[in-house]
């Protein structure tokens, strides 16, 4: 049966390949999804495939796996995962540096009973004062020589048969060299030393955890930030994702108890924005669950079938690519906790393809509850018009890995005024108040780096703003 599998697995990596078409980043999910409301890029759902996924990365360690994640459990015959304890013994007995940190306060963790007794482990504490250590990641070579086979795997799946094939998760896979880097720095400080062995006496965990400042990376030309909880103020970027919304907002939620959220995303429907969310039914006798209720109406689901919603994420304006479209996801469920406790991991995917894929899987998920979503129109060209004082503004290449050429007709003379605005705001002005005489114009620019921006163009009482990426 399960050579059948492997068989099964070998083609369907191959059709995963090619749907993600080499990118460095992955999305999976373990439910079904909806195509038809792809851009381009098809959500994946790895359906029973998870453990075999996450096995084809331990076996590509050729030097470190450093793994943490709140529970690790093993059960017998068909829920066992002895298959992905036995991919990290064979890592390790290659040579591979395998470190492990756990929840010790209150995970059962039963499958760290089936790894080779060699490989060193650290608990988190466990005495009064500390909650737990929530995360759900495994960096793959994280300092490997060549930069290309630096890998972070995480999401909101914890390593069980029961979240892997049963409750609603996702898995997100990034290979880049510098948020591996970060990711290990976050794990260095709760392992209390950078080497092979713990030092407990010098870990951190929890509120004693300081803000290490690495949160902005621009990895294949898409901006990523990266939070860890609770020292970097992760549910401030929560809020202001949401707050970022202009024309679709979504999310899919184990725990919602932050009341917080719930009035923003409330204030979004109210301002115009196409709302819609899943919530578990754990969060049911929270004031949230009254709050989204009798504020979105039909457009609001509890989800209480087998097994838990256990997702964490937020899309926002997944159908509107001259906004921001991001997906939020990682270990980080809405609650206070999350914010001010627990270790946790947030990542902000700033990106119109993840915004996407991410959406198809909500889609089949609110489809299968009964709800019904209407198609949203968003930005429908990348070359509007600016009448009657300029015209035909274009800029191009877009994306482009230098310089970017702005052109435009103008048909008076007139005041410009040009910015280039980064995603965390930063406004760099190319052209300040200047005056133009009519005709045709040009100005060829460049961006700071590479990353996300959008160029915005002031004439009179009219604004142009356009996406672009430099890569």
């Amino acid at each position: 049966m399960k050579i059948f599998k492997s068989a099964l697995f070998v083609l369907f990596s191959l059709s995963a390949i090619r749907a993600s078409a080499d990118s460095k980043f992955k999305y999976y999910f373990n439910h079904p999804v909806d195509n038809t409301v792809s851009t381009g890029v098809n959500a994946i759902n790895l359906n029973g495939y998870i453990d075999d996924t996450l096995i084809a990365y331990i076996d590509r360690a050729k030097y470190t796996l450093d793994i943490a994640v709140y529970n690790f459990t093993s059960g017998s015959g068909s829920s066992s995962l002895a298959n992905v304890a036995t991919a990290i013994n064979n890592a390790y007995t290659r040579g591979v540096k395998v470190r492990w940190i756990y929840n010790n306060n209150g995970s059962s963790n039963t499958g760290l009973a089936l790894l080779n007794s060699g490989i060193n482990k650290l608990g988190s504490p466990s005495s009064s004062g500390y909650t737990i250590m929530h995360n759900k990641f495994m960096i793959v070579d994280g300092y490997s020589p060549n930069p290309d086979e630096s890998i972070v795997w995480t999401g909101s799946t914890n390593w069980s048969t029961t979240q892997f094939n049963t409750d609603y998760d996702n898995v997100v896979i990034i290979q880049d060299s510098a948020l591996a880097h970060a990711y290990i720095d976050e794990f260095n400080m709760m392992w209390g030393d950078t080497g092979i062995a713990p030092n407990a006496s010098a870990s951190k965990f929890g509120h004693t955890k300081t803000n290490l400042g690495r949160h902005n990376f621009t990895i294949d030309g898409r901006q990523v930030e990266l939070y860890f909880s609770p020292s970097d103020n992760t549910g401030s970027h929560i809020l202001s994702s949401i707050n970022s919304a202009k024309t679709d907002l979504y999310w899919g939620m184990y725990t919602f108890t932050y009341q917080t959220y719930a009035d923003a995303i409330v204030a979004r429907k109210n301002n115009g924005v196409y709302v819609a969310g899943i919530n578990d039914i754990f969060s049911h006798s929270n004031t949230t669950y009254n709050t989204l209720n009798t504020n979105l109406t039909t457009m609001f689901k509890e989800y209480s079938g087998t097994g838990i919603y256990h997702n964490k994420y937020l899309i926002v304006d997944a159908s509107d690519t001259c906004s921001d479209p991001l997906v939020l996801t990682g270990s980080h469920n809405w609650s206070n906790a999350a914010n001010t406790d627990n270790d946790e991991n947030t990542l902000i995917i700033h990106d119109p393809v993840a915004a996407n894929v991410y959406y198809q899987s909500f889609k089949a998920d609110f489809n299968a509850l009964g709800g019904t979503l209407a198609h949203q129109d968003g930005c429908t060209t990348a070359v509007p018009e600016l009448a009657p004082s300029i015209n035909g503004l274009t800029v191009s290449p877009n994306p482009s890995v230098g310089n970017f050429i702005l052109s435009c007709k103008i048909n008076k003379p007139q005041q410009l005024t040009v910015s280039i605005i980064s995603i965390d705001g930063k406004v760099n002005n190319i052209i300040l108040n200047e005056w133009q005489n009519s005709g045709y114009f040009k100005r060829q620019f460049a961006v700071p780096s590479p990353g996300i921006y959008v160029i915005r163009v002031i004439s009179g009482n009219e604004v142009y703003t356009q996406r672009l990426i430099s890569e």
